[in-house]
């Protein structure tokens, strides 16, 4: 197996994480790279592959578990109940729950509020240059779930503080300070959603939380403990996957000139997934192996790690004419965006929802919008997204 030797934190790397992708795919399909000790797929049909193959899984074989760190007991305790990190039969109970709650007629019927949210968000853009992130794109998907759940849309800062530090212990290199600080908000953030649940309990309401309490399968109903992981689920991998897609499609449309004639109601969805292929916003999951699997010219054991590297996948030229190009007009196909097999994103409808409105509405609303600075990428990889988005807006 060739190796890959390529800091995720590399400055060239962050800002442009295509260029290595192409030369690891002609080298691959499968690499060991060396900064995540780990092997890598590049390709889609191999990343698709392994998605769908039962030899793998997210869950760590029972046999190489490790015992957590006192200091880390808050956060592995919601992780513990987490559909991401778990396999059947654990897995497909809790899917099966949670998808007779958050039904794809819920997040439909979101619709008319989800445009009234955009254009109250604009109406209060200011007239000078701002940073479009805050403005926006930020605070779309943290008030859509808060709704959906039925907590209050002003806990709205509070909840993206728990989110962002949470999700910081998914990145390379993490510090003691960036594990204190996720333990917190995991107990903190379960001891808010605790006091919902009791409420909902005694006083049902039209939400989320309460359809979890109510949702059944083959007489089996979600713990407690398995509903807060839900929802802070739901927030956490909604939010920040939804964020990084809206701000990458705003710089990809503004830079490429491509706005207005590709966001009408009758196109935008194929806008919206040829932007998530070009420029997706999380660019690995991995994976654990189960039995033996042989990739490419590597045999890969029981307990070995591999990276299934989504942003290498999505431009892959044997998938995809001229991959690094965007083209609106491209026919869909099925990309990695939102991963596949049993894990494929429970969430994926209400991103897609909330791109295609928060999109088509912003340009509608500001067809001259316009990028003030050179946008540059967060170094937050595995995540793939803006640090800011400088715009003015002109009507």
């Amino acid at each position: 197996m060739q190796h890959l030797q390529q800091s995720p934190k590399d400055p060239g790397f962050v800002q442009d994480p295509y260029s290595v992708y192409a030369r690891a795919r002609v080298a691959g399909p499968v690499l060991w790279w060396n900064d995540f000790g780990m092997p890598a797929v590049f390709d889609y049909e191999t990343v698709t592959a392994l998605f769908r193959d039962k030899r793998l899984g997210r869950e760590c074989p029972p046999e190489q578990a490790q015992p957590v760190p006192p200091h880390l007991a808050p956060f592995m305790a919601v992780e513990a109940h987490s559909m991401l990190e778990l396999e059947p039969p654990r897995h497909t109970r809790l899917r099966a729950l949670v998808l007779r709650a958050f039904t794809s007629r819920r997040i439909a019927a979101m619709e008319p509020e989800l445009e009234a949210m955009c254009h109250a968000l604009i109406d209060r853009f200011p007239d000078d240059v701002f940073d479009l992130l805050p403005a926006y794109c930020n605070i779309i998907p943290v008030r859509i779930i808060a709704r959906l759940l039925g907590v209050p849309e002003d806990m709205a800062p509070q909840l993206l503080d728990w989110s962002h530090a949470m999700v910081a212990m998914y990145q390379p290199g993490r510090s003691r300070a960036v594990e204190d600080a996720a333990a917190q908000a995991a107990e903190a953030f379960s001891a808010f959603l605790h006091d919902y649940v009791r409420e909902r309990r005694d006083h049902p309401a039209d939400d989320l939380i309460t359809q979890l309490i109510l949702a059944e399968a083959n007489g089996e109903k979600l713990s407690t403990d398995e509903l807060i992981t839900t929802c802070i689920l739901l927030l956490n991998a909604g939010h920040e996957a939804t964020v990084h897609s809206m701000g990458n499609s705003v710089k990809i449309l503004l830079e490429k000139g491509v706005c207005a004639p590709f966001l009408t109601s009758g196109a935008v969805a194929g806008t919206v997934e040829e932007l998530l292929r070009h420029d997706p916003p999380l660019h690995i999951f991995t994976r654990y192996i189960y039995e033996p699997v042989v990739v490419g010219d590597a045999t890969l054991s029981r307990g070995d790690q591999v990276a299934l590297v989504l942003g290498a996948a999505n431009r892959d030229p044997a998938r995809w004419e001229d991959p690094d190009r965007f083209d609106p007009t491209r026919p869909v196909q099925i990309n990695s965006s939102f991963g596949g097999g049993l894990h494929f994103c429970v969430g994926a409808p209400l991103a897609r929802l909330e791109l295609q409105i928060g999109l088509r509405v912003l340009f509608e609303r500001h067809p001259g919008l316009q990028l003030v600075e050179r946008p540059r990428y967060a170094d937050t990889y595995h995540f793939h997204g803006l640090e800011r988005l400088m715009v003015r807006a002109k009507s």
